[in-house]
């Protein structure tokens, strides 16, 4: 088996293996014939793995287990999927903070041999530094930040399957999702049915019926509207034979033996129009059968197209008599007698078009992927306020390359007739061009895009392939939900991202004054106990960011990691925290001719103040007068401060080397802290966009 291209995505790689072996993505008809041989070619086998869709057969196991070809793509089902956008971002702020830690950790080093400092005592400052520059609470943080969406999201029937699509539902920009269930209420119910020419006839729905009630494979939701319609009686019908639905043909036939018959069968088939239609060559009209000519043909197109502009799904049903025998193949769907067209209503959500415009408000582009054609999808979007000017179709799809798709992708709104395959290239597509992307699905057919699409978001209802592949479910098909839980991941991301602007800034400033101090100091500016006591106290104050309040102008676009704000942040509000560190050095050693205990004890007070207190501003991008903290962020961030300012006064503080600080100092530092806000809340605005 030719092993698939490394940047391929993992589903393609699955369907390529599939269809290399002779596995089958889709439903199709597998025939006993003289085949014996055992290749992958051979159309008479039956796979370990596969789902039978309809009728039976005997069959004798020739390999099990490992041995079979199923088992030998079972580690490709198994692998990993892409990394998401979480993780990739989690992946490149890793990256940045590997690389200021290893430069920073060598100057400090390098510096402390340079001056002749103990070797084993600057080394063990140098690892102070790099562990107190590294967000190690991050994973805690994130952990309970991510935990906290999910269960607020459980509360309202979302369950999160996997963590990351929480934060990953903060940066969805794009959702993709059917018509059916999403716009309407997908419960499907029979309008009318006619002949070819758009005359009520009855002969259409019982040849529906009968074919709906002697399928064997999945029954879709038009099938269950027929068989809930009413009745037809079938005591004079017996299944000869079945040729299953795929989504190629997209049509379904069934071969029944009827009763007086002798030397024929009744072939009853039931599909897509666009199917059906040119598989006919005549029409009943009211219960005579025509040839149909050009003008026929014509008037059947312009009655489906009518239909389909009402909004309504419709089925056509056609039949033939053909000569008994026991088994039946495609082939045999020709010739055949249209009866006329089933049309389905499902009404449209009576709050969608209102959730749609406040999608579209918070930054979420819908687009429309359907199986429908684009006369249905047409009504249906205009009575939604969806854009349906540009309208893509599945033979539209085929005629585009990659990089073309990219772009029709990102253009058009609604795409119609589009097959299982086809939606995966267009989760790929979006992708590829930057989106984080979304998909809602219940079907079997709808499995490989849920593991595309950077969030896969099923129903309790649906297929079990769907809902495991799916990170996310629902209790109930609700954009109204859906919405929410795209808000909470925004949410969450806004949570997270305060502590990694506060981690890293404050942090960088912290060891580049240490880097600096240590080069012109007698003795290390700060013990590495000190170092690491300083780092515990100050992320003990943001445990609680999880519970902080976020500002609704945050909520109003799609939050992705922006390591270019965390950069210039660390850059910018770092050195600006170690002006105010140089001059506290200047203070304590020309003011307070500070001994090195002193030393110690002034700076570990000051920067646990500035680095602390600096939350309240940067946990906003507005006025931090006017967004509200949490009661318990507010509480422990003081709370950590205070216990900072008391520990020099404490027996514990003797021991670990601190000395109380004299007043004046004390004056100094609250003068300096306010200082260090009021300069950092102008260098946010500057860094920080706007929301």
């Amino acid at each position: 088996m030719p092993k698939a291209k490394r940047e391929q995505p993992l589903i393609q790689s699955i369907i390529t293996a599939v269809e290399t072996m002779g596995i089958e993505a889709m439903p199709v008809v597998a025939n006993i014939g003289q085949e014996t041989g055992l290749g992958p070619d051979a159309p008479h086998l039956v796979f370990l793995g596969t789902s039978v869709m309809s009728g039976t057969a005997s069959a004798l196991v020739t390999a099990t287990g490992p041995k079979t070809m199923f088992g030998d793509i079972a580690a490709r089902l198994g692998a990993r999927m892409g990394d998401t956008e979480f993780e990739r971002g989690l992946r490149r702020f890793s990256l940045l903070i590997l690389r200021t830690t290893i430069v920073l950790v060598l100057f400090i080093l390098l510096i402390g041999i340079w001056q002749k400092h103990d070797p084993f005592a600057s080394l063990l400052f140098a690892v102070a530094l790099g562990v107190g520059l590294t967000p190690e609470f991050l994973p805690m943080i994130a952990s309970v930040t991510l935990t906290r969406g999910a269960l607020r999201m459980a509360k309202d029937g979302v369950i999160i399957k996997h963590l990351p699509a929480m934060q990953n539902f903060g940066s969805i920009d794009v959702l993709c999702s059917d018509k059916t269930g999403t716009l309407t209420a997908g419960a499907m119910s029979i309008d009318r049915a006619c002949d070819a020419a758009g005359t009520a006839a009855e002969r259409p729905f019982e040849l529906a019926f009968i074919n709906s009630t002697f399928e064997t494979g999945m029954r879709s939701p038009l099938d269950t509207a027929v068989l809930q319609h009413r009745d037809v009686n079938v005591a004079g019908y017996t299944k000869v034979d079945e040729i299953p639905f795929d989504f190629e043909r997209r049509r379904l036939s069934v071969v029944m033996h009827v009763s007086g018959e002798t030397s024929r069968h009744l072939l009853i088939t039931k599909g897509a129009p666009e199917s059906v239609l040119p598989l006919a060559t005549a029409n009943e009209i009211s219960g005579l059968t025509h040839p149909i000519d050009a003008s026929a043909r014509a008037r059947a197109v312009a009655t489906h197209a009518r239909l389909s502009t009402e909004g309504l799904r419709v089925l056509a049903v056609a039949y033939r008599w053909i000569d008994a025998r026991t088994v039946y193949t495609v082939a045999d769907e020709a010739e055949l007698v249209l009866a006329g067209y089933i049309g389905f209503a499902d009404p449209v959500l009576p709050d969608v078009a209102a959730v749609l415009r406040d999608l579209k408000a918070d930054g979420i582009t819908v687009k429309i992927l359907t199986g429908d054609n684009d006369l249905v999808a047409r009504h249906v979007c205009a009575q939604v306020g969806v854009d349906a000017s540009q309208i893509v179709t599945g033979d539209d799809l085929t005629r585009l390359d990659d990089a073309a798709l990219g772009h029709v992708a990102e253009q058009a709104m609604v795409f119609t007739r589009v097959s299982p395959a086809q939606k995966d290239r267009i989760m790929t597509a979006l992708k590829r061009r930057g989106h984080v992307v979304g998909y809602i699905g219940d079907g079997i057919n709808d499995a490989p895009s849920l593991r595309t699409a950077d969030v896969g978001i099923s129903v309790a209802g649906a297929a079990d392939v769907a809902r495991d592949a799916a990170d996310v479910i629902l209790s109930q098909r609700s954009l109204t939900v859906l919405h929410q839980a795209i808000l909470e991941g925004r949410r969450a991301s806004g949570n997270m991202m305060k502590y990694l602007l506060m981690g890293t800034s404050s942090n960088f400033g912290n060891m580049f004054s240490m880097a600096a101090a240590s080069a012109f100091l007698p003795f290390l500016p700060m013990l590495p106990t000190q170092i690491l006591l300083n780092n515990f106290l100050y992320d003990l104050a943001q445990v609680t960011i999880p519970s902080d309040n976020v500002d609704r102008e945050y909520l109003r676009k799609p939050q992705r990691w922006d390591l270019a704000v965390i950069r210039n942040f660390m850059l910018l509000i770092g050195p600006i925290s170690s002006i105010f560190d140089f001059l506290t050095f200047y203070v304590l050693l020309h003011v307070f001719h500070a001994n090195e205990r002193l030393f110690h004890t002034g700076w570990f007070v000051e920067s646990l103040a500035t680095q602390t207190l600096v939350l309240f501003v940067i946990r906003t991008s507005g006025n931090p007068f006017k967004s509200r903290p949490s009661l318990a962020l507010t509480i422990t961030t003081l709370t950590m401060v205070g216990i900072g300012l008391a520990l020099p006064l404490t027996p514990l503080g003797t021991l670990l080397g601190f000395t109380m600080p004299p007043p004046g100092f004390l004056l100094f530092v609250a003068g300096a802290t306010g200082t260090y806000l009021l300069l950092v809340e102008g260098a946010k605005r500057l860094l920080m966009p706007r929301t």
